[in-house]
């Protein structure tokens, strides 16, 4: 259908309701044949002309507006951050196998559950960013990206900007619809050429630049980068259908994308013959593909059988096999992370691999340079593995020409030059006023689980860094009103309390400020214990010292010795301007006395709550289920870790059964 199968108004003939309507209908259909389907049934002219048509009715009767008219797709303000938005279902990751023995292995696993090879509905695996899109009613409500698969960040005005996803449909349940938002390789290519050509840093793969492109705080640029949204699962629902391909058949009928390929396998030869036949059409596709996506098709078997702690036990993704070419090794250039990590870079002679210019390889850490034998100078295979990052997986130490240079471990930090912790894998910088690691290092100390202080996000302590008003962490205890209203978004009322928070931290029980320093393999358990046998007095405390205590081995002592050694002064400037409180708990004795228990699911009280009231009664409170377990304390929706202490024969009691023990 083209566009001129319609009238365009002369410019002084009214709209009616009806002809605005149908001409929404006309826009959405020419748009999505621009943006999705790269294939116009109209000029940008006509499009243009009836675009401002429908826009004027709509500022001419702005209560008939509709929700998914194409004008609502257009990128308003500028966002100042995003703030987190919670699945209703959880979002969970995929099982990778690499071959075909894995996936038989993987299938006879899922036969385990059935008496026959069960149907599997294979399908591409894009590499771009994983999308929820929550409908009520059938209205766009929310989209979010993954996160950690239980809370993700809201990007919805993003989303709006994107034409390949409807803002409304023909479905009034409450419904999320799980996708890969990707962009086609030409586009690709475009926009980084764009970047180049303005001097900025190009995206390393289609998959970073549709990420990049979703996690705009202006939706402007969003809305210019040709964004394709695929389905591939659902969320929350009550779609009535038996099976997993009819339920997709019935999203793609919502105007959704259905993949390019699809296939109903029946055995496992049919599968392999579909995943060969993909990495044939793997140029042909114009979307970057990492592998082939393999489900249990029927609803009531993918129920049957659950999931794991990381995934669910009816799909997996069989990754396509890594590309891979020979370079040589220029140089190892030195990372330092947002923790104080240092990771080594190898710097090669530019090679392309699948369309991409490929001049770094990651290297993990300086153990991986000695397990290789790997010099400055040698020849190496590289690969970009289904994972899309580079790595050098071979040292062609037979092309050698005798003027290759060993690499040696560094002994301090390119960025701040202090002495770095080494613990053979783990190189770290643990100098607090690095400036590489700050803004981690301070917002790590104000996180909930450290001295709690509101109002002071990652992006809000990188404001103030960037500003120059905060350098370190005691800047914290000396902000001042009159600078803070000199930043953008920052009102009064939000820097009254802001400034509140930072006052009411000091004072902070002691476990809390030493854990709040973010020292290596020291977290709330460990700080509990330094505070409960030395207190504030760490500063003398040898190596056996810390050794002594119940739980401790020579990394955690050896971190926490360095990081005290090296931060001596910042330290004591802390303790000065906070005034931790030490509290010598009393532990009573009581059937939980030098137990280990684990709390899950939800209660009456915090779980703050009770874990302290268990620590007053001599528990140590974990959070992984095992043999060592003595008792599981569960509450309402208890999950797997019910489960697994069931299996393992852990004690289980209910909240109140607590209660009844401890008499509270």
């Amino acid at each position: 259908m083209g566009i001129m199968a319609f009238t365009i108004l002369a410019r002084d003939t009214k709209m009616t309701q009806n002809e605005y309507l149908k001409n929404i209908e006309i826009l959405k259909k020419c748009a999505f044949a621009y943006y999705v389907e790269d294939n116009p049934i109209a000029t940008d002219e006509e499009y243009d002309r009836l675009y401002h048509q429908v826009l004027d009715y709509e500022n001419e009767n702005p209560t008939l507006k509709a929700s998914d008219s194409p004008t609502q797709r257009v990128g308003g303000e500028i966002l100042e951050g995003f703030e987190k938005s919670t699945h209703i279902q959880r979002m969970w990751s995929m099982e990778d196998v690499f071959n075909l023995q894995e996936l038989r292995e993987w299938i006879v696993r899922v036969q385990k559950t059935t008496t026959r090879f069960p149907k599997l509905f294979c399908e591409p695996k894009f590499d771009g960013a994983s999308l929820n899109l929550l409908y009520e009613q059938g209205k766009l409500i929310k989209a979010t990206t993954r996160g950690n698969g239980e809370i993700g960040e809201n990007v919805t005005h993003n989303i709006r900007t994107m034409h390949s996803i409807p803002l409304s449909i023909d479905y009034q349940e409450t419904i999320e619809i799980r996708g890969e938002v990707v962009i086609r390789k030409e586009d690709f290519e475009a926009i980084n050429k764009e970047r180049l050509d303005k001097g900025e840093t190009p995206f390393a793969n289609p998959r970073n630049s549709a990420s990049g492109s979703l996690r705009q705080l202006d939706p402007k640029i969003t809305a210019k980068r040709k964004l394709i949204f695929y389905p591939w699962g659902i969320g929350e629902n009550s779609l009535p259908y038996p099976t997993l391909s009819a339920k997709m058949d019935f999203i793609a009928s919502l105007g959704f994308l259905l993949p390019p390929l699809e296939r109903a396998c029946e055995s496992i030869e049919e599968v392999e013959a579909f995943y060969y036949e993909l990495i044939a059409k793997r140029n042909e596709i114009p979307m970057l593909m990492d592998g082939m996506v393999v489900k249990v098709d029927s609803v009531a078997l993918q129920e049957a059988l659950g999931y794991t702690i990381k995934h669910p036990r009816w799909m997996c993704a069989y990754k396509f096999p890594a590309l891979e070419k020979s370079t040589r090794v220029n140089a190892i250039t030195l990372q330092v992370g947002r923790s104080g990590a240092i990771t080594p870079v190898a710097e090669v002679e530019p090679v392309n691999l699948d369309g991409a210019m490929v001049s770094r390889a990651t290297l993990h850490n300086f153990d991986e340079i000695e397990r290789k034998d790997l010099r400055v100078g040698d020849e190496v295979i590289i690969i970009r593995s289904g994972d899309v990052i580079p790595k050098i997986t071979k040292v062609l130490s037979d092309r050698r020409k005798g003027d290759e240079k060993a690499i040696e471990r560094p002994t301090h930090c390119p960025t701040c030059n202090g002495e770095l912790l080494d613990e053979g894998t783990l190189i770290k910088c643990q100098n607090l006023k690095c400036s590489a690691r700050v803004v981690n290092a301070i917002s790590y100390f104000v996180s909930k689980g450290c001295m709690n202080i509101d109002g002071l996000g990652e992006r809000i302590v990188e404001i103030l860094y960037r500003e120059g008003i905060i350098k370190e962490l005691k800047d914290l205890y000396f902000l001042e009103e009159e600078k803070l209203l000199g930043l953008e978004g920052f009102k009064e009322k939000r820097v009254h309390n802001l400034l509140e928070s930072i006052e009411k931290s000091k004072g902070v029980v002691c476990w809390r400020f030493i854990r709040s320093l973010g020292i290596e393999h020291i977290g709330e358990v460990a700080s509990k214990d330094i505070c409960k046998h030395f207190g504030l007095d760490i500063f003398n405390l040898t190596r056996e010292d810390l050794i002594a205590i119940d739980g401790f081995g020579e990394q955690m002592a050896l971190s926490f010795e360095e990081f005290v050694r090296s931060n001596e002064a910042p330290i004591q400037e802390l303790i000065d301007i906070i005034n931790p409180t030490v509290v010598k708990q009393e532990i009573q004795k009581s059937p939980f006395s030098h137990k280990t228990v684990v709390l899950t699911g939800t209660m009456s009280r915090s779980r703050e709550e009770i874990k302290t009231l268990l620590e007053s009664l001599g528990a140590k409170v974990s959070s992984l289920v095992s043999k060592k377990t003595d008792y599981l304390i569960y509450g309402e929706e208890a999950g797997s870790k019910l489960d697994k202490a069931q299996k393992l024969g852990v004690a289980t009691l209910t909240e109140e059964a607590m209660n009844n023990l401890v008499m509270v």
